[in-house]
């Protein structure tokens, strides 16, 4: 199975107009995406994304397709926390949550193509579940490496680089 690359935008998930045209015409919407939030499940300008209008409640760990507001962008990232007004959603490679209000909503996540040629499916795939668990398991192991101790490693490294720049500096010197 390939992707319908002639359905498909080749500016990426730009067009709410579009995006809901496409739904209503064929039943879903095709598209590269754009960004680096939703990495290491999807490549930017390199995937393309199949989205579906939504036909049922959407539960935690749905992917949506959404209108930031006062924005014609359009973002896919990860329900965390379904409220009674709202989702709370944050992309797999972030680690900032949003608030998005349900009527933002335009559509959400069945698939995509990987290369352009092999779709996988949300579903369906026992890969793309272990994918979920894991992403969703490791996030607090992730933040605390990349937002704490990565910056805090390197501070020291540095710090060491100087010093050993210092000390050779010393010794060609004879100071």
């Amino acid at each position: 199975m390939t992707a319908d690359t002639e359905k498909m935008s080749p500016a990426g998930i730009t067009n709410a107009e579009e995006a809901l045209k496409d739904m209503a015409e064929i039943g879903a919407y095709h598209s590269l995406t754009l960004g680096v939030s939703m990495r290491p499940m999807l490549r930017q300008e390199r995937d393309i994304v199949v989205i579906e209008p939504v036909t049922r409640p959407l539960k935690k760990n749905d992917v949506p397709l959404y209108r930031r507001k006062n924005y014609d962008l359009l973002v896919l990232h990860r329900i965390l926390e379904v409220r009674e007004d709202c989702y709370v959603i944050r992309g797999d490679n972030t680690y900032k949550k949003e608030y998005v209000p349900k009527d933002y909503v335009l559509g959400v996540l069945t698939g995509f193509f990987r290369d352009k040629k092999k779709k996988v499916d949300c579903e369906k795939s026992k890969g793309y579940k272990l994918y979920v668990f894991m992403i969703t398991h490791t996030y607090a192991l992730r933040y605390l490496w990349k937002i704490k101790l990565r910056p805090f490693l390197v501070r020291i490294v540095r710090k060491f680089i100087k010093r050993k720049e210092k000390e050779t500096n010393y010794e060609k010197t004879g100071d």
